[in-house]
Formats: C-alpha cells, structure tokens, sequence
C-alpha cells in the first residue's frame, strides 16, 4: 500500500509524524507492505516517510505575508503532481495546511476520481466564517473526514460529508509527563525558579509580528519578579539565532532551546512551566493539556488585518482554540491593535498575582479535556485510512 500524506508547518509536520508511527503500526498488523510519501517536515522524515519535499516552512497567515512563499509552494506543487501522474497512490490524506490542501485535493479528485481522499484536521469552519458564511469546498472532494473537534465533526455532517470523530491527537501526546522535580533538574533550573515558557512563532512572520511583544512584557516580569527564568524553545532551525539575538537585544534573562532540541527537552519545559505567553495555535491547546497558565496574542501586518475585516469580513469569536471550544474567554487573548505589551504584561501579572484567576484557568482546562474525546486517536485516525485506502 502506497499512502500520500500531505501538510506544512511546524505543527502539521508533528501531527504528520504521530500518524506516521500509527499507520506503520496499523499496517504491520495486518501485514501490509506500507510506503508513505509526503509533504512534511523532518519530524515525518524520521517517522518513516519518504519526504518529496519539506514544507515545515512554509506557510504564513495573511495576503502579503503569503507572497514569499507563492514560489516554493508552486515547485512543491509541480513535484506531487509529477508523483501522482508517475505513480498514483492507493490513498492521499490531507492533514491541515488549509490554502495548499484544498487546491491539492481538489486537483486529485478531478484527475484520479477512484484515489480515496480522507482529510485529517480539517480548517476549523465551524469556528469561523467569512463574509455571510462562506466556507471552503472540503465535502465536495473528500471521502471521509477525520475531525478532532466534536464540533468540526456535527459541521461536517450536517453539510453531508462522511465523517469520523476520532478526537484530540494532543491526547495520545501527553499520557506520560514527568514530575516537576524530575523536569527543573533535567533542564538545569532550581526549585525556585519560576520558568516562564515564551513561544512566539512557528511561522516566519510571527518572529516580527508578535516576539518583540513577548519579549518586552517578560522583560517587565523579570523585573517585577527577578526568580523568572525564560526560554523561548524555537520551532525551526532559522529560528535559532535570530531568537538568540533577539533574547540579548531585550535584556531577558533565559536561553534558548534549539530546535534540535525541542522534541526531546519539550515534556520537561511543560512540566516544569510556571505560566506561558504564546502565540495563538494548536501550542495553546497543548499548554492547557499540561495545565500550564497562559496568555496568548496575535497579530499580522495592517493592510492583512484591514484586508480580513473589511473585504472578507472574516469573522471569529475567539482567536484561541481552547476558547473556542470551550465557547468562553478562559484565557486572556489579544489581537491586533489590543496585542501590545501593558495587556499581556497586566494579564500575566493577574495570573501570578491571584490565585483565584489562576485556578479558573486550571479548573476550565479539565473541562476543555473532558470535550477532547479519548485517549488512541491516531489509532483510531490510522485505521479509517488503511480501511479506506484498502477498497
């Protein structure tokens, strides 16, 4: 069985790579020769897919901000259709990466109409709409939808898709965490010191967007409090030395974690965390499933910002999915122009401060876990795909 998988971004690139090990796993059960080819990252690179080419970086939110990378997705574009002419697969799943997947999907569809098409964290329309409900054509190509949201999943079926709730991937991650002793030795802080975990980007253009933020109000906290100790882990390679540099420049005290470094050291950071400033994401669901406290923001160029509001009329209740799912402002989120550093500063400080405010928090991640589903998700995600592909 020859299986295409599709995606971009960090956070794709590491969903990819969990459903790599549990499709392998799958497909050695029921003895079954399993090639994968992909469009990913090194994560599913190392999981065991034959990588036609890395798309970890590319990818960005926002009409100029896009414009960068209209070449390098082309070419990735160009390669998977080489791939798909030479030598079709017995299955394509799509994971995320809205833009790019849906054009793919759609383009398969219409050339190998018998290629089964299953999407895997599919965009999150049900949270979302633009102008008076417009919404993408994913039931019109698709055979079946994977949905991690209860939610997603009821969207999706009442526009007559075929659709399978199989959960929150971010479950299976996180059954084992280590102990708060056991993390602070492991990344070399004392008992006293607070960690205060800074994750501002994932894409290029969050680092000019939101990091200079991040940094200005944790500069404010060490101030305020000099037992903070921040690091910053870094979510690719070119990251690192601009993040370095960046640390210096702002006079924060903390270090960096290479992105080398990051997959291993990340269950001791969590572990460990005393509070988070993030960037909005897939991470905040993350932090909430570590019951780490947290901030979050996010914030484009202006001409994309009025582009959304006034031209598409883009329209979201809450920018953080753990909001979102939970249809309430548990955690303090900022976008745009409310994004700057007196509100993350003062909204952190309410949370360190106050331990009412901070046990709220915690108390409404255990009822975002409960709308989580269970436990064996990419399991579960694993055999939809073989069963399908192998029709």
């Amino acid at each position: 069985m020859k299986l295409l998988i599709s995606t971009g971004e960090v956070s794709g690139d590491l969903q990819g790579s969990l459903l790599i090990k549990d499709l392998k796993e799958e497909a050695e059960k029921r003895s079954i020769k399993l090639e994968i080819i992909a469009l990913g990252g090194k994560r599913m690179k190392e999981s065991g897919a034959e990588l036609i080419c890395d798309t970890s970086s590319i990818g960005a939110i926002g009409f100029l901000e896009a414009i960068p990378y209209i070449l390098p997705t082309l070419k990735a574009q160009s390669k998977i259709s080489k791939y798909l002419r030479d030598d079709p697969p017995d299955g394509v799943v799509l994971i995320d990466y809205m833009g790019p997947n849906i054009k793919l999907g759609m383009k398969i569809k219409k050339l190998l109409p018998k290629i089964p098409i299953i999407y895997y964290i599919a965009p999150q329309e049900w949270a979302w709409r633009i102008g008076d409900g417009g919404t993408t054509d994913l039931i019109s190509f698709t055979d079946k939808i994977l949905a991690i949201f209860e939610e997603e999943a009821k969207f999706y079926s009442l526009k007559g898709g075929n659709v399978h709730w199989v959960g929150h991937p971010m479950l299976d991650f996180y059954e084992k965490i280590p102990s708060r002793e056991d993390s602070l030795k492991k990344i070399g802080l004392s008992s006293e010191a607070k960690l205060l975990l800074l994750i501002p980007a994932s894409r290029k253009q969050e680092l000019k967007y939101i990091l200079p933020t991040l940094l200005k109000s944790a500069a404010l906290l060490q101030k305020k409090d000099p037992s903070i100790i921040v690091f910053i882990p870094s979510g690719l390679r070119e990251f690192d030395e601009l993040l370095n540099n960046s640390i210096k420049q702002y006079g924060v005290n903390g270090k960096v974690i290479s992105s080398e470094d990051v997959d291993d050291l990340k269950p001791y950071l969590f572990s460990a965390a005393y509070l988070a400033l993030s960037k909005s994401g897939t991470i905040n669901m993350e932090l909430a499933l570590n019951y780490i406290p947290q901030v979050i923001g996010y914030k484009v160029s202006r001409p994309t910002a009025f582009f959304a509001r006034k031209l598409l009329r883009f329209k979201v209740k809450y920018i953080s999915p753990v909001n979102l799912l939970l249809n309430e402002k548990l955690i303090p989120e900022f976008v745009q122009e409310d994004f700057n550093t007196e509100s993350i500063y003062n909204s952190a400080i309410d949370i360190m401060d106050n331990l009412s405010t901070r046990q709220n928090m915690l108390e409404g991640y255990k009822r975002l876990i409960d709308k989580l589903g269970k436990t064996g998700v990419t399991k579960r995600a694993s055999r939809d795909i073989i069963n399908l592909a192998s029709k």
